[in-house]
């Protein structure tokens, strides 16, 4: 039997409910790889004409947890983010999400943000990754891609960093 996405949508709430979210959210990723690799799930999910935007597939209103359905548009490069004190989980349905992963290097009493890259990789079909809170990371779509993030939280409505112009990255010696 294929792995659905109220199978997944039920692991999720149980592994957010029972565990330590550093603990959770490695296996939440993991069951959302079972959910991108089933091809039912993913043709009722998207298809070619969608436009790119965003839908929301589920809410646990217990949690508060939401899953997401975003379509991407190819030759997008988002700017460095995190998801405030939410965290969120990335997974591919189609193509590839180039992942880059930013560390700040000056002090947080400083009102500018200097980053550097900590980590750069591709996040192809059935692949997933986990940003717990405060996890400062970029995207990037060179093609088009059909995503499945997992939010802890309405991201809308909680403050969260966005790169500034007066904020530099810093480039690798």
């Amino acid at each position: 039997m294929a792995y659905t996405l109220d199978n997944f949508c039920t692991d999720a709430h149980a592994l957010l409910k029972a565990k330590p979210l550093a603990e959770a959210l490695p296996q939440v990723a993991e069951r959302l790889s079972h959910l991108l690799v089933n091809p039912l799930f993913v043709a009722e999910t998207f298809n070619d004409d969608m436009p790119p935007g965003k839908r929301v597939l589920f809410h646990d209103k217990e949690l508060d947890f939401y899953v997401l359905a975003h379509v991407q548009e190819g030759g997008k490069k988002g700017k460095p983010h995190s998801h405030g004190s939410s965290w969120a989980i990335y997974g591919n349905a189609k193509a590839v999400t180039g992942m880059t992963e930013w560390r700040r290097v000056n002090p947080a009493s400083d009102e500018h943000y200097e980053l550097t890259m900590s980590s750069q990789y591709g996040l192809g079909v059935g692949q997933t990754r986990a940003y717990g809170p405060g996890v400062i990371h970029s995207t990037e779509h060179k093609q088009k891609a059909w995503v499945i993030r997992i939010t802890g939280t309405d991201l809308d409505k909680l403050p969260r960093y966005h790169f500034r112009k007066q904020d530099k990255i810093l480039e690798a010696a």
